[in-house]
């Protein structure tokens, strides 16, 4: 009989028949084998066994050709879908020790969607189909040599540039995380400040121009300018205005009960707008069907209510 040996280290029952079910996928091309699962707590072994005639000759040979390139896309099929994770979760814990349990696996979901995005930096590229192709490559490339393979060792001794490129991408996954929390302890600072203050007026209203904001107090009277004449105090002379940066700084200073933002599709931040929603906690409401959200070019004055 001819066989391949396949070492696997770290493993699920779910991993573990995953394998197994897709290897007895070759049946279907009317080859004969028989995997043989050899099982330990902390590493298994699956022997793959081609029943050959007595008399070998190319026909078996061929077909034992084939088991291994079947095997080699299983495998890279194996390592993309429940392999990939591991990995990750292996290098943050070598390489961000310090880090709590519960950030690690914030640090984890951002890899995780940076595995996701589209970044022309890495060679493995986004895509799992490309990742798994290079893979696929590789493991073909060691079974031409050898009919025994041990996942994690061909992994780890084999694949550095593919680890490489996952250590990297870990590294821009703290990066986000940290930016993240810099970002949520910004928030709850905010929110501090709007706490502390009683609110100056009932309810805002915003509404989004081209460039810019116009606000409105409750009586629907326009407060735009008095909201730049108090910021322009607190920005260096001849700096130009950020008019993000003022509507946050007005709402945070008239900390109103309500907040109405109309037309909130036209806001080309999206962040901005998240931002006044985290800030603002169940204060803001998105209008998109008043007298406000229907028209055009805004005259204040000319509005009737």
């Amino acid at each position: 009989m001819r066989f391949l040996s396949i070492g696997i280290n770290e493993y699920t029952n779910e991993s573990i028949d995953y394998l197994i079910n897709q290897l007895n996928e070759i049946k279907n091309k009317k080859i004969n084998i028989k995997t043989t699962l050899l099982k330990a707590p902390e590493s298994s072994v699956i022997i793959c066994k081609l029943n050959e005639n007595k008399i070998i000759n190319t026909f078996t040979e061929s077909n034992f050709n084939v088991l291994k390139l079947h095997a080699s896309s299983v495998l890279s099929d194996y390592i993309v879908k429940y392999y990939e994770e591991k990995l990750l979760i292996r290098i943050i814990n070598m390489n961000y020790c310090y880090f709590s349990t519960p950030e690690k696996k914030q640090i984890l979901k951002h890899a995780i969607i940076h595995l996701k995005t589209n970044n022309a930096d890495f060679k493995y590229g986004i895509d799992p189909d490309n990742r798994k192709e290079i893979l696929l490559k590789k493991i073909i490339e060691y079974l031409d040599t050898s009919n025994e393979i041990i996942l994690d060792g061909f992994v780890n001794f084999r694949m550095k540039e593919y680890i490489k490129e996952l250590e990297d991408i870990v590294d821009k996954a703290v990066d986000s995380f940290l930016m993240d929390k810099e970002y949520q302890e910004f928030i709850k600072l905010l929110r501090y400040f709007v706490d502390i203050q009683e609110p100056k007026l009932e309810a805002v209203h915003v509404i989004s121009l081209e460039n810019r904001y116009l606000i409105l107090d409750n009586r629907y009277n326009e407060i735009t300018n008095e909201c730049i004449k108090e910021f322009i105090n607190e920005i260096p002379e001849e700096g130009d205005i950020n008019y993000d940066d003022l509507l946050v700084s007005s709402l945070i200073t008239m900390a109103p009960l309500r907040i109405y933002i109309h037309s909130s599709h036209k806001i080309k931040n999206r962040e901005l707008l998240e931002t006044i929603k985290n800030v603002f906690v169940n204060k803001v409401i998105l209008c998109t069907g008043c007298q406000i959200c229907r028209m055009g070019k805004i005259e204040i004055e000319d509005l009737y209510w």
